[in-house]
């Protein structure tokens, strides 16, 4: 029977999971939706900043619009590595005939850096062959003294070799410069002088060695003159590092070492 407006109402309260839900707001979305529209777009300003300032290394823009390679330009920054072979020669193995410039410079000091490294520089008959195609023959004499004390005699006996540069049977004697990079720190017409920063390997590799292969890390400064055809070595300096942290590495077994150096063959062009 319906109640008069003058009797008491009866409230029932639901439990909770039975109570209606109230009409939903749409309004509330409103928010969440401006919050992604703010993201969106700061992610495009971020992702358009990356893009225009990717500028190659040693390019610049023109005030034509161009680009503008710096390799070679004196600021010591070093020609840019490319798949030109910068020597169109060999003389004993070793790339001769380089370009008049100063990247040219760069890619002699580089290769005559791998030549004076290698294992050949401590036999005598094949140091000589290697200090005559790379040295000036103005400074060749001077500097075939020099090699000769650096690499023969008490040097060779120190890394367990004889009197001829050879390693004891069953060894192989290892002895590889790996530049890293180059810097000009000066360069004229007739003169350049080249920083080579170098990683080198250098020992007896083979399971009787007491001398077993090493790292190390140089900087060969070589001074170069231009003969009038091609860039030639009148002289060079070494000093140790930079060398990074080394890195938390096994080294290789005897066996390993020896057989990497006798598969893996070295670079006679090394930029």
């Amino acid at each position: 029977m319906p109640l008069s407006d003058d009797q008491p109402r009866t409230r029932t309260r639901l439990p909770v999971g039975e109570q209606s839900s109230p009409p939903s707001n749409h309004r509330q979305t409103r928010p969440l939706r401006a919050l992604l529209a703010v993201l969106a777009v700061v992610t495009l300003l971020v992702v358009a900043i990356a893009v225009a300032n990717r500028v190659a290394p040693g390019t610049g823009s023109g005030s034509d619009g161009s680009s503008t390679d710096r390799a070679g330009s004196g600021t010591g920054a070093g020609p840019a590595p490319s798949g030109d072979q910068p020597a169109g020669t060999t003389v004993n193995g070793i790339p001769t005939g380089y370009p008049h410039t100063e990247p040219g410079a760069q890619s002699a000091a580089t290769n005559y850096a791998v030549a004076i490294g290698s294992a050949d520089m401590f036999r005598t008959d094949s140091r000589h062959g290697i200090v005559a195609t790379i040295t000036d023959p103005g400074a060749l004499a001077g500097l075939q003294s020099r090699l000769d004390q650096g690499f023969g005699g008490d040097t060779a006996t120190r890394y367990g070799l004889d009197a001829q540069g050879r390693a004891p049977k069953g060894l192989t004697f290892v002895s590889r410069t790996v530049p890293v990079g180059t810097k000009s720190t000066g360069y004229s017409e007739g003169d350049a002088k080249i920083e080579v920063w170098c990683t080198g390997l250098t020992g007896l590799a083979g399971e009787r060695s007491v001398q077993p292969v090493t790292t190390n890390w140089f900087t060969l400064t070589l001074s170069l003159h231009w003969t009038g055809s091609d860039w030639k070595l009148t002289d060079y300096t070494s000093r140790q590092g930079p060398a990074p942290v080394p890195a938390d590495q096994q080294a290789a077994t005897a066996d390993e070492i020896t057989g990497a150096v006798q598969q893996f063959g070295g670079f006679r062009f090394a930029r």
